[in-house]
Formats: C-alpha cells, sequence, structure tokens
C-alpha cells in the first residue's frame, strides 16, 4: 500500500508541476531573472507550496506514528558544515542556469522538452560524481557541542 501512496503523490506532486508552470523553464528563468522580464507568478505557487507544508508538518507530526512506517524520521542535527551549504549553492545555480530541478526536470523530460533532454543527463552524473566525492573525501569531523 505504501508504494502506491508513493505513486500518488508523485503523480500530484508532477501534476501541480505542469499546472503551475514549474515545468517551463523559461517561465522559471523570467521569475528569477528580476532586473528583466520578471514574472512573479511563480511566488504564489511558492507561496501556497509554503502554506501546505506548514498546516500539513503541524497535522501530520501531531500524529503518533506516520500511515506506513514504525516512526517519523525527522532531522535532529542542527549545526551547519561545509556540505550544507556547497550543496544548494551548487543546486542554485545549476536552477538559475537552465531554469529547472529534478522535480520539474523528471516532469519536463515526461512532456519531452528540449532542455530536459540535456538536464537530466547532466544532473545524474552530477549526481554521480557527488555520490563518488562524498565516497572518497575524508570525513570532516562535526564541530563537538
Amino acid at each position: 500500500m505504501g508504494i502506491l501512496a508513493q505513486l500518488l503523490a508523485g503523480l500530484v506532486f508532477g501534476l501541480g508541476l505542469v499546472i503551475s508552470g514549474m515545468a517551463n523553464p523559461a517561465k522559471v528563468l523570467n521569475f528569477l531573472d528580476v532586473a528583466g522580464t520578471w514574472d512573479p507568478s511563480l511566488a504564489f505557487v511558492m507561496a501556497g507550496a509554503v502554506a501546505v507544508t506548514f498546516i500539513g508538518f503541524r497535522l501530520v507530526l501531531a500524529r503518533p506514528r506516520p500511515l506506513f512506517a514504525a516512526a517519523f524520521q525527522v532531522p535532529t542535527r542542527r549545526d551547519l558544515e561545509p556540505r550544507l551549504i556547497v550543496g544548494p549553492a551548487i543546486f542554485g545555480i545549476g536552477w538559475g542556469l537552465s531554469g529547472l530541478c529534478p522535480g520539474p526536470a523528471f516532469t519536463a523530460l515526461a512532456l519531452a522538452a528540449p532542455g530536459a533532454l540535456v538536464f537530466m543527463p547532466a544532473m545524474l552524473a552530477g549526481m554521480a560524481a557527488a555520490r563518488w566525492l562524498a565516497t572518497r573525501a575524508p570525513a570532516i569531523p562535526s564541530p563537538s557541542r
């Protein structure tokens, strides 16, 4: 049953990306181009997502346990490490250059968008390189608290 719930959630998410315009790289790039052809409509998409998440987290975490797992897996670490800064920075640069991030890229790929046909292999190669580097890099100890 859990896999069907995940499939349904993914389909709803993908449909939301298409309806909102997030699967259209040109719309995303126009949203990011504040000094040029700025299109503020995606700010409403973001505000809606934040509102749903804000309410949803409070409702879900008030439950004793998730529907399809034994316990919630909520992060407990509060410290910042270089990977937590560098990773999102690289993600943001890629998003700003291409107008795509992984979720909308999968949706755009299903729609055969030309940008996604280039972005997806590059994204997968970057993910493989990051995983390879993570296994090769020495562990950086976290600061003690």
